[in-house]
């Protein structure tokens, strides 16, 4: 079980990901490697959350490879964006999850953590990302 890694070179690493059940774990561990090889370690255990929820979101409702990206911006140096693509065209719905539920709350939770977020359509299904604040 594993990535298929596209690039990691400079400023933007991608993955993409198999639709299977591991693919979380691995996303979250090539996560934290590229953010320690930036030498971003202090958001490494937000942005493996947050890929940890949008990742388990394109396993559940979308069938096909799942990518990864992680881009610092040319000239925004204070920016970390990062994106999950599958081959879903239909955008993901933010719900309230009631307390009892046992999911539900992905999205609540990049909302509520990241700077900015949002979806956006593609060739072949959509992108969901959001950036964050890299700390001065």
């Amino acid at each position: 079980m594993g990535g298929h890694v596209i690039d990691t070179e400079g400023d933007c690493a991608e993955w993409m990901f198999p639709a299977e059940p591991g693919a979380v774990r691995t996303a979250r561990a090539a996560v934290r490697s590229q953010l320690h090889s930036w030498s971003l370690d202090a958001l490494a255990d937000l942005t493996a959350l947050l890929v940890s929820e949008l990742v388990t979101n394109s396993l559940r409702h979308a069938t096909g490879p799942i990518g990864l990206r992680l881009v610092r911006p040319t000239g925004l140096p204070d920016v970390l964006l990062v994106e999950v693509s599958d081959p879903l065209p239909d955008p993901p719905r933010e719900r309230i999850a009631r307390p009892e539920d046992e999911s539900g709350r992905g999205l609540q939770l990049v909302a509520h953590s990241a700077r900015r977020w949002g979806t956006r359509p593609g060739i072949a299904g959509k992108t969901v990302w959001f950036e964050l604040a890299v700390p001065g």
